[in-house]
């Protein structure tokens, strides 16, 4: 019966036998532990001490190379180190509406039930032949996203965003206004304070009722923080494999991949560029292709990854590498913010890889005519400004002048109640 399967799961669990090994050497960041050779596999887990676990990262005839979670102040030569098994976690529907930490753990203060079946944290993606193309428009509640920057279902894109320009804000409009069965979050090194602040605040009640919030603090190790967007493909996989239609949201990747560098520096891997070993690329690459459409017979996973840009480099790693991968990418641009428009979307470097599919030719009209006219008012803004631009001299110009404020007010618009409440606010704009 369903109401046994997390108890039978607790019990599948249980080990008759624990296999335990010894440490042997202590280094500044890893641990070698002797003893386990025969037993463990490499990426299983371990624990160390009393509320210290760990990953093995290597192997060979000396021993496991361990890295630890946590600190490691008064372990010494000797202490024994218990063998956990394989990285896995178990979701289950009850998850729903909870925020936990990166292994299944609860953060909220509640028991939470185990799912009947562990998963693994690396899957391969659904077979790209067999996969299905990608679905319809979704409502978003934001006039920009419904109309010049779609988003379908099973749609991947990026948001690319410095800190501080309305990111976690957006974020929070989209997990409440995209039509979707379940929103999976991850928060990957977050500052402590802003989990409540998300999930009481910008989530809100409504949101994280139908949302599965999984969270590694900027504090927490570096294992932690890479795998709470691993947990979160999990979990996500877990819901589209029922065939429902799951909503991701992966906030950064950008600190995903800061602690996978710490992790492969850890274990030996060379630095390349800017820091970031070669397997970086590979680690983004896998993560992104597990979202997206399911086969025949499974749901969806729409998903919107997060990048932080430091000084607005589109160019650095992990934003170049991201980019390529995706089905469009939302740049989010701090001067647009500053002069007060939410969402700060800088609409001429962003796109979306949905159109012209996603909208009727009509529709597809109206959005060049948009874009257009922003791209004259861009070439034009500063000889405006400065009183060198002369009226009459380009009617496109004029007319880019005159319907620059609407359009500008267009794409910070919300609260319509579908896409097609949104053009007809397109219209309007441009109609003058």
């Amino acid at each position: 019966m369903p109401v046994f399967d997390s108890l039978l799961a607790d019990l599948a669990e249980v080990r008759p036998v624990r296999h335990f090994g010894r440490v042997t050497e202590i280094h500044a960041a890893t641990v070698l532990a002797q003893g386990l050779s025969l037993r463990a596999r490499l990426g299983d887990r371990v624990q160390i001490a009393e509320g210290v676990g760990g990953e093995i990262l290597a192997m060979n005839r000396d021993g496991a190379e361990i890295l630890p979670d946590a600190p490691l102040e008064g372990l010494a030569i000797g202490h024994p180190v218990e063998h956990l098994g394989a990285n896995t976690v178990a979701p289950d529907t009850s998850w729903i509406g909870r925020v936990i930490d990166p292994y299944g753990a609860p953060l909220d203060g509640r028991a939470l039930a185990r799912g009947p079946i562990a998963r693994t944290l690396r899957t391969a993606p659904p077979p790209p032949a067999r996969r299905k193309r990608l679905g319809g428009r979704l409502s978003t509640g934001l006039d920009a996203f419904n109309t010049m920057l779609p988003l379908v279902r099973g749609q991947r894109i990026g948001l690319f965003a410095g800190s501080g320009v309305g990111k976690t804000m957006l974020l929070g409009q989209l997990a409440r206004g995209i039509d979707a069965d379940v929103v999976v979050l991850a928060l990957v090194g977050e500052r402590g304070r802003e989990l409540r602040d998300f999930t009481e605040g910008v989530l809100g009640p409504e949101g994280l009722a139908r949302s599965v919030v999984v969270s590694a603090t900027s504090d927490q190790s570096p294992l932690a923080r890479r795998r709470a967007a691993l947990t979160a493909m999990a979990v996500a996989e877990h819901f589209r494999d029922q065939g429902q239609h799951v909503l991701l949201l992966c906030d950064s990747v950008t600190r995903f991949a800061e602690a996978h560098r710490e992790i492969a520096l850890a274990a030996g891997e060379a630095p390349s560029l800017r820091g970031f070993p070669p397997s970086t690329a590979h680690q983004i690459m896998a993560m992104a292709e597990r979202a997206g459409p399911g086969v025949d017979g499974q749901g969806d996973i729409t998903a919107v990854f997060t990048v932080l840009v430091a000084g607005s480099d589109m160019d650095e790693p992990v934003a170049d590498i991201l980019r390529g991968v995706l089905d469009g990418h939302v740049i989010l641009d701090r001067a647009i913010a500053e002069r007060g428009r939410f969402p700060a979307i800088d609409l001429m470097r962003s796109v979306s890889r949905s159109l012209p599919a996603a909208a009727n030719p009509s529709e597809n009209a109206q959005i060049a005519e948009a874009r257009r006219l922003i791209g004259a008012w861009e070439r034009a803004e500063m000889m405006v400004q400065a009183g060198l631009y002369s009226q009459g001299s380009d009617p496109l110009t004029d007319r880019a002048i005159r319907l620059f404020p609407k359009l500008d007010a267009f794409l910070g618009g919300s609260g319509a109640k579908s896409p097609g409440d949104s053009f007809q606010r397109l219209k309007k704009a441009l109609d003058g």
